[in-house]
Order: C-alpha cells, then structure tokens, then sequence
C-alpha cells in the first residue's frame, strides 16, 4: 500500500487533558476527517483556535485514523508549522528524495518514517518506486522528535550537486567555494561569472530543469594554481568542499548519490599548510589582535591615553607550528607588524563597528589583510593543550597578561574554525619580551632595506639578500627572523659568534655540515603536514634523508668535541677548542626514536614505485586537461576549450592495454614492509605467472598468437585477438563482447576467474599499503617533539655556518659587544653598496665612526678588560682606537652625493648585524648593546593618511625623540625639510639639542643646515667647550675636490670640521638640467651672496 504524508487534518478542539509533550499514545485519538492544504492553510492564518491547528502523517488502515490530538501544540507553536510547510501531495512515483525529505514532516509528537525500511524496487531513470510493510510502521507510544530542517519545494529543481554546491555557498557566504565534481572542481551561478573571468576560465552554461545556470571549473591537478591566485592575488577566503562516499544503505536517504559534499578547510592568506605557493623562506603568521574594552571606548582624541593602552598579540605559523605571544601597546604595533610580518590580522568583531578606533589607522598604512572573528567563549590557556604537542611550562603560563590569553584564545578558536576539524599539533606558545630584542620601528625597517628595498620593494638589494648564505628553508627563515630581532643578550650574542669562529677557522669541516644540510629537507613543515595527516610518501622519504642528516652532523660535532677534549686535530696537529654552545647543540639532538623511524621508512617505501606512481599522476593529469576540453567543447561555445590553462602535452596511452597494463599499477611499498605484505606479493607474482601459462594455453588451444589477456572497465576481463587470427573458425564460434573489422574479444571463463583473483589480491596489497602508511605517519606524529627540536638545530648551524661563509667572502670581522655606550667602528663598510659597486667596477670608500663614550659610569658599565685585550675583534689591540674624547653625537655636512645617508645606515646596519651574530663589515668593532635602532632617512608622503613630506617627517622625528634611551642608536638625515629655510633650520637645532641633552643617545646627524655648526658652539654643546667639561657633540664633513678646469670628484672620507656648501649646482650638472637653467641658479646665487 502506497501512503500519502501530507494528508492535512483539522483537530476539533477538546477539552481533555493532553499527555505530556515529549510522548504521544497514537493508539487512543479519535478519527478525524481530512480537510484540503487550503482549508488547513485558511484556519491556520485566521482562526482564533489556531492552537488547535496540526498537520498529521497519518497511516491508513481499515476503519482506523490516528491523531495526535491537541499535545502536538504543547510540542512546537503552530505557527511554525505555518511556515515550515508546503502542503503538497504526492504520487506513487515520487523520487525517494522526495519521500525522505516529506516524511520527515509530521508533528513532532510521532517519529518520522524510517524510509531507509522500505522495499524498494529501482526502475532505470531518476525516479524510484518506493513501497513499504505495514508491519513495520511505528506502534503505540513513541518518543517525539524536533523537525528537521526542510527545503522550501518552491525552490528550482537544481540536481542535488549543485544543491549541495548552493547550500554550501549559503553556509560560507564569504568564501568563494570550490566543489570537487569527480576530476574537477567548480563554482557555480555569481561565482562563477564574478570569478572565472578572474582565474581565466571559461563561463558556460550547465543546463538543469531550472534552466540553464553559470559555472566554470578547472581539473583538480591544478587546484594550487588556483588557490594561489584566489588567496595572494585577490585575497580571498576559499571553501573547498570535497566528495565523501555515502553509506550505500543510505542510498534513499541520500538521494540515490554516491557522494555528499562538505567542506573541509576554508583557506584563507594566513592559514597556508603545505600548499606549494607558500613563500618557503619567511613564516606565514596569522596574527590576533585583543583589545580590551576600556581601550575600546578611547578615541584619537585622548592623545597619549590611547597610544599606552596595553594590547594582547598572539601569532602562530600553522605551517611549522610556531606560537607566540606578546604583550604590548597600541604605539609599538606597528613595529611589531613590520617584525613579524603577518599575512593575516584576526580582530574581534565586535570592532567591526569602531572603525574610527586608531587601531584601524596603524593596520590601514600597510595594508594588512583583517578578517573580523567571532569572539566565542574564552578558552583559558589550561584548554590550550589539546591543540598543543605539549605541555606549556608553568611558569610561562603565570606570566601570561589577560590581554595575552584573549588574543592567543581568539587566534587559536579562528584558526580551529578555518581548518575544519583537522586535528593542530602546535608548539608550545614562547612569550616575546619587549626589552629581549632590539627594537626597529617600521620606518627604520624600510629606510635601511632590511628586507626589501624601499623605492622598489624587492627583495634584492636588502640587507638580508647581501648577507644571505643558507642553504635550508628553514635555516633562511631562522636567518630572517635573527636580522628582523637582534638579540639584547650579550650571552646569545656570543654563543651565535662562536659557532661563526669555529666554522672560519674550520673549513673542512664546514663544507662537510654544509653538504649534509644540503642533504636535509624543510623537516619544520614536513613534521607539521604530518600532525595534520597530509604527508605523503614523498615527505617520509625527506624526512628519512633529514634524520639520517641529522646523525652525521651528531658525528661530526661528537667528534670535534672529542678532539677538542684531546686538544689535538688529527687533521693538522693543531689545538681545537670547540665552543661550548656545541654542548648545548648536542643537547638538544634526540636521535635514538628518530633513528628507528627512518629506518622502518627505509625498509618500507619502494622509491621505485613512487617515481612510476608519480609518472601515472602525470599521464592521469594529461588525460583530464583533454577531458576539460572535451567538456568545454561539448557545453561551450565553438573556440572555448582555447581558453582552458594548457599543460604539457605528454605522449598518451596508445591503446587500452598499455593504459591498464599490469605493470601499469605502481606500488609504493616494498614487499618487506611487513610479512602481510610479502605473502600477497608472493601470491600475485604466482597469479601472475599462472595468467603467463593462461595466455599461452589460450594462443596454442585457439591457434590465435595474437591473443592477449587485458582488462577494462566495461566490459571487464577479455581475450584479445586482431589481424588474421579474427576469422580463424576457432574464435569466430565465439560470442564475441566487441569486434571491429579487424578485432575480436570475448570472455573466457579460465581468465575472468584469474582475473578476479588477481584484482582482489591487487587491492589487498593496497589496502596493506595504506594501513603500513598510516602506522609510519603515527610514528612521526609520536616523534613531534624530538624531529622539531632537530629541525631547530638544523636550523640554528645552517645560519651559523652561513655567517662563516659569509665572513671569509667579504672579508668581514667579530665585532667586541658589551654592556657599555660605546660605538667604535674602523674601516666600515655598506655591504649593499659595496655589492653594487662592486658589480659596476668600483670600489666603496671605508670610514670610521666613533660616537658614545665611556666616561659616564652612572649609565653603563665601562667595556671590561677582557674584551679590550682579547683581540677578538680582528686586529692587534694596541690598533684599537680610543674614543674617550669624542661625542655621542656628530653632526655631519657635506655636498649632496657625498654619501652622508649611506654612512648613516651603514653604522646602523653594523649595529643590527653585530647583534644578530653576524660578523660585520669594517676592520674593528667596539659595540655597546643598543635597546633600539631609530631612523629617520628619505622622504615621502602619506596620502592614505593626507600627510605631507614635512608632516611625515615630524611624525616620525617626535617617535625618536619620545622613545630614544641612552641605549639607542640613532641616525637622522636632513631634519627640516619641506619648509622655510629659516623654519627648518629651527626644527632641526631643536631635535639635535633634544637628542644631545635630554635622550643621550648615541646619535648621527646630518644636515645641510650649516648654521647648525654655530648653534652648537653658541650653546655650549661642542666638545670643545671647555666651560661645561666639554659637550656630546662633535663635527664631520664630507667633501669634493675640483681640478680647476670645472670637473670634480667626491671625497667620501669623513674629516673633522664643518663644509658649508653643499655643491647642488654641481650636482644638477650631473643630473643634466638645461645649461641655461644653471646659469640663472648661478646668478640668483651670486646675488644672494652679494645681499649677504
């Protein structure tokens, strides 16, 4: 019997008492008379008695109705049901679908009827013939149930890919979602015309019983590329949803699909894993942002109230695992940004509605990417430990700030939502203190290039692509995070110099650390695929080849610790010591577990068959780039499949044999990974063996030699003949399952037995396969701690013995760090400039500079005695200069072009790379550990922010003067410009006497501003000032020298005393203005002087 569900009945108001809502007795309710979807639908809107209204699934039997009675109102408002339902009936071959879906419609006081009970029977076509056994109906008292969720049925009948694709869409409407359709992924109706322009795809029209509707698609091999240009170019948040099998015996609940499709991950700029665009030489952090709510309520108006306010970071690179927090301001974020260098900023977004907050000031002038998140509940750092490899130290969680744990909370809680369930294995989150690190804001990151160059902002022509030397991925990251934080510890500073020393005076045995680095894959990001359950055999292989690394390196650093114990080189007979931060290296090392993983990866992975796996991939992938054509072609226009991305043509399979060959199936497992293993292998090299003895059974028996064994996939194991052999009488009395004119094939049962066999041992060597892969990959996540604690000692020798090698190429010296205010460079040099001139023949011009002093004790400790006659620093001590008598600050004139901005940065950069353990470019170094580098060079406005050159320049000038300690390091470059002469003039007195008498910082000045000279010695501030015990200031130029016939020549030495031209007509020859415009400069100048 076939049952209708939406017969609608009307319930006559009672006056007994209803049972309890969460059960209902069907078997004890009066019969009722069933009234019309209208009918029901006019009640319900305007009776008063609408309470009592009801739709019931009722089931039919003789002479019995059963009614829920008036419980059902106590159970879920009527008026709901006025919205949750379309009366609609339907007919007895209506689609299972549709069935499913409408019997899960009843009041909530009767259980819905279990469809996947029904006999059913399929007929070919889209619908089903569905039927059922009274017997099994529901009886008695049942539990209720809440309704489910129903589709509206006045929606357009779209197949149920592209439902699913739809609700998708509607669940992740801020993302663009990318569906897996077999070999393809696709978008569909906006996002397809809105983004397949974008991704140069072709838009075409799928037709549906809705109508035709707007999708594009590309193959699935070409996924990254995609997401590439989706996430960094046009930064967009991307779902990608995937095909999971569904139950066959929920074949009817699912609508006859073989897949539903959910999405996995949202990937958006800083949640990158392993995709093959991630920059693999800088971090790819994700940063949160918490701001309490006091700090919320203030505005720019409440001046420095707002700019004190503590601020809550926490960063993490879910590539490597890497956690950290911060503590800060809202006035030191923007340094902080220029540091870490987030590709991602996460802001609660309940501030989505202040945007005139100054926090969206500092984040809006570089142009980070924000995503507002749902706060959530606050998850205490207790509850990190989940998402943690473990256990974060105790006393790092009593030092954790409240703002600190809300923002590590609302990171982790947005991160956790973006990957969708997949399991995190993070680090331990490390607390930054502000006073470890020298601190560089983000206009003296740019001005001295320490990343990118600041005109064209290129990566070549920085200071880390001058001094980069590494040979890992990891070590090149390790690197550019030492040169964006140098370390304050003096201990730090020098266990980094001493493994630089060791590897100078020990090539051999750099070159050999060297090599085996080479030999080492990027294990940080291997491990961390693997915590996600993404690695694949490939990454096995790489990190095998790392442990192995590892283990040499061990050898060779337990070995130069023997020797140095000895105090004898077998090499040359010579005393080495090795610095005890080997020690300490060793330490960290746990090889013993790591050892037996890579060994059981050795024996278990077939590299063989991973090259041939790989060559399958490859053709695979050819063949859906001509399948998407084929596609195109078939739904687009004539001329789309052109716009399809082209790949390289690869030779195709010349005929179904070649293509499902036997030997075409790669395995990646060697037989010995386990003795499961071996006996299937050994079963299907005898099954195939017995095909061998088949096959020439066959040929001799039919007299056919052009017979072969081959498989396809429809019509499944045949014997093959062609030529002649085809109308042998032997092979024409057979039935034949294909034939052409000049072949033949048909079954044979001896062959379609072996067949099956040989399939079904094929797939239990896969399923063996899988399961050995999936133990290796739980041995790795067990191994976590110990191979990250390895990369990180990879990691920390690749940047040391680069800075080695980097030293003997350029000739670059240890430079002698201590706590006092000293800054005593010989001979310094710009490394990016040398290299520029280096490349157009010429040679760069040394210079000394010896600002700070050691006179003042109150302040800083004086440089100790060991550090003075060590000679460590490259020369003979007695060479070394003093400095007792200079200033801490000099003011520098000379001619445009002299070179005055480079000769301040270079001492800055000297600075930076002293503290980041690097050896440095000069001849000797003397260096007092500075708290933080300040610069203010260049010149540029700010229109985002409609700021003039001079206003920029004021606005970077009072940072310097406002937060410069006696421990700075300071240099400026022509304060005062953009403005009268006479205004600007006074401007930059008033920073020179601020910075001279109030910050004390050791500072470089330079300016065109002579009078400046004269103001110093009218107030007292020249050393010479004998009245006042001398004063910080001290002065130096640059100069030209002219040969009397009109040329000249720049004199880039810096001398004692004050140059009071600048030499711009000179200059503006150079830059080839009309002569007729020098002339008149050269008048309005004489006569400005004849005024004078």
């Amino acid at each position: 019997m076939i049952i209708n569900p939406f017969q609608i009945f009307f319930v006559p108001p009672s006056s007994s008492t209803p049972p309890p809502p969460t059960q209902i007795d069907i078997a004890n309710t009066p019969r009722l008379a069933p009234i019309s979807a209208s009918s029901y639908s006019s009640q319900m809107t305007g009776s008063s008695s609408c309470s009592r209204l009801l739709p019931l699934l009722a089931w039919r039997r003789p002479c019995q109705l059963y009614d829920a009675a008036t419980v059902a109102s106590y159970v879920l408002p009527p008026p709901a049901f006025a919205s949750a339902f379309r009366a609609r009936s339907i007919t007895s071959h209506a689609s299972a679908r549709d069935i499913q879906q409408r019997a899960s419609l009843p009041c909530p006081g009767l259980r819905r009827c279990d469809v996947s009970r029904l006999g059913s029977t399929q007929s070919r076509g889209k619908k089903t013939k569905s039927s059922f056994k009274l017997d099994d109906l529901p009886q008695g008292l049942v539990n209720a149930e809440p309704l489910p969720d129903v589709q509206d049925d006045a929606s357009p009948a779209y197949p149920t890919v592209i439902l699913q694709a739809r609700r998708n869409m509607q669940k992740f409407d801020n993302c663009v979602l990318l569906t897996r359709v077999g070999g393809f992924y696709e978008l569909y109706f906006q996002q397809a015309e809105e983004y397949g322009p974008l991704l140069n795809l072709k838009v075409a029209r799928k037709k549906t019983n809705a109508g035709p509707i707007p999708m594009a698609g590309f193959p699935f091999v070409q996924l990254e590329k995609y997401l590439r240009s989706l996430v960094l170019d046009h930064n967009c948040y991307v779902a990608v949803a995937e095909e999971f099998p569904n139950d066959p015996s929920d074949k009817v609940k699912s609508g006859g699909l073989m897949f539903d499709r959910r999405v996995t991950r949202i990937i958006t700029p800083g949640t990158l894993i392993d995709e093959n665009f991630i920059d693999p030489y800088t971090n790819n952090y994700v940063l949160a942002i918490h701001i309490d709510r006091d700090t919320r309520s203030l505005n720019e108006n409440q001046g420095l109230g707002l700019l004190s306010a503590p601020i809550g970071l926490a960063w993490l690179d879910i590539s490597t695992g890497q956690f950290y927090t911060q503590a800060t301001t809202i006035t030191s974020l923007s340094s902080i940004l220029s540091r870490v260098g987030p590709r991602e900023i996460v802001i609660d977004e309940v501030l989505q509605s202040q945007r005139g907050h100054h926090l969206f000031s500092v984040l809006g002038e570089d142009k980070h990417f924000i995503t507002f998140a749902p706060r959530g509940d606050f998850l205490p750092v207790s509850e990190w430990r989940s998402m943690l490899e473990s256990e974060i130290p105790a006393q790092t969680v009593a030092d954790f700030t409240s703002n600190e744990a809300q923002a590590g909370s609302l990171l982790l809680q947005y991160v956790k939502d973006r990957l969708r369930g997949m399991s995190m294995k993070l680090q331990p989150p490390q607390r930054h203190e502000n006073l470890a690190v020298l601190t560089m804001d983000k206009n003296t990151m740019r001005a001295l290039e320490i990343k990118q160059t600041m005109k064209e902002g290129v990566f070549k022509g920085s200071l880390l692509h001058a001094v980069r030397r590494t040979v890992t991925k990891g070590g090149a990251r390790l690197l550019d995070s030492w040169l964006s934080a140098p370390s304050t510890c003096l201990e730090t500073i020098q266990a980094r110099q001493d493994l630089a020393e060791y590897f100078i005076q020990n090539e051999d045995r750099r070159d050999e650390i060297v090599i085996l680095l080479r030999r080492s894959h990027d294990s940080q990001r291997l491990v961390q695929k693997f915590a996600f359950g993404r690695g694949d055999e490939d990454d096995l292989i790489g990190l095998a080849n790392t442990i192995y690394a590892v283990r040499d390196i061990y050898a060779i650093l337990t070995n130069t610790t023997e020797i140095g114990q000895a105090g004898l080189d077998a090499n040359n007979g010579l005393s080495i010591q090795p610095p005890p931060c080997f020690v300490s290296l060793l330490s960290c090392i746990k090889l013993e577990e790591p050892l037996k993983l890579a060994e059981r990866i050795r024996t278990s992975i077939d590299e063989e068959g991973l090259v041939q796996q790989h060559q399958n991939q490859d053709n695979e992938a050819v063949q859906l780039l001509n399948l998407a054509e084929d596609i195109v072609a078939a739904e687009g226009t004539q001329g789309d499949a052109a716009s399809l991305p082209r790949g390289p043509k690869k030779k195709k399979p010349t005929s179904l044999r070649e293509h499902y060959a036997d030997d075409n199936m790669a395995f990646v497992m060697k037989p010995e990974a386990s003795p499961g293993l071996r006996d299937l292998h050994i079963r299907l090299s005898a099954l195939l063996q017995e095909k061998l003895e088949i096959g020439d059974t066959l040929r001799e028996r039919l007299g056919a030699p052009s017979l072969t064994l081959r498989w396809t996939p429809n019509l499944g194991h045949i014997c093959h003949v062609k030529g002649k052999d085809v109308r042998a009488e032997s092979i024409t009395g057979r039935a034949a399952v294909s034939s052409s004119r000049s072949t033949r094939t048909f079954h044979v049962a001896e062959w379609t037995a072996l067949g099956q066999r040989i399939h079904q041992t094929r797939f239990e060597i896969e399923t063996e396969e899988a399961r050995i892969f999936a133990e290796l990959r739980a041995a790795v996540v067990v191994n976590l701690v110990k191979l990250r604690r390895n990369a990180s000692v990879l990691d920390e020798l690749d940047v040391t013995t680069s800075f080695a090698r980097l030293a003997v190429e350029q000739g670059l010296i240890r430079p002698v760090l201590n706590r006092s205010m000293a800054h005593t460079i010989i001979g310094g040099r710009h490394l990016t400039v040398e290299g520029g001139l280096r490349e157009q023949g010429r040679s760069f011009t040394r210079n000394d500079c010896l600002v700070g002093h050691t006179a003042d004790t109150t302040t800083a400790s004086p440089i100790p005695d060991s550090d003075l006659t060590s000679g460590r620093g490259g020369i003979p001590t007695s060479n070394s200069p003093t400095h007792s008598s200079e200033g801490r600050l000099w003011l520098i004139t000379g001619p445009n072009m002299a070179g005055k901005s480079t000769y301040l940065r270079q001492n800055a950069l000297i600075t930076i790379l002293a503290q980041a353990g690097c050896y440095v470019p000069a001849l000797h170094a003397t260096l007092g550990i500075a708290d933080a580098v300040f610069s203010r060079v260049g010149s540029a406005d700010n229109l985002y922010r409609d700021q003039s050159t001079f206003m920029v320049e004021m606005l970077e000038t009072a940072q310097i003067l406002r937060y410069a300690t006696p421990r700075s390091f300071v240099i400026m470059d022509e304060i005062g410009r953009g403005t009268t002469p006479e205004d600007g003039e006074a401007v930059a007195f008033a920073c020179l006497h601020h910075l001279a008498t109030v910050n004390k910082c050791r500072a470089l000045f330079a300016t065109h501003f002579h009078k400046l000279a004269d103001l110093v010695h009218e107030r007292g501030l020249h050393v010479s000032n004998a009245s006042e015990g001398g004063g910080p200031v001290e002065m130096y130029c640059t100069d030209i020298e002219e040969d009397g016939e009109g040329g000249f020549v720049y004199v880039h030495k810096l001398r004692k005393g004050v140059n009071r031209h600048s030499h711009a007509l000179k200059v503006a020859r150079l830059a080839g203005l009309p002569n007729t415009v020098i002339t008149i400069a050269k008048e309005v100048l004489r006569e400005h002087h004849y005024k004078s």
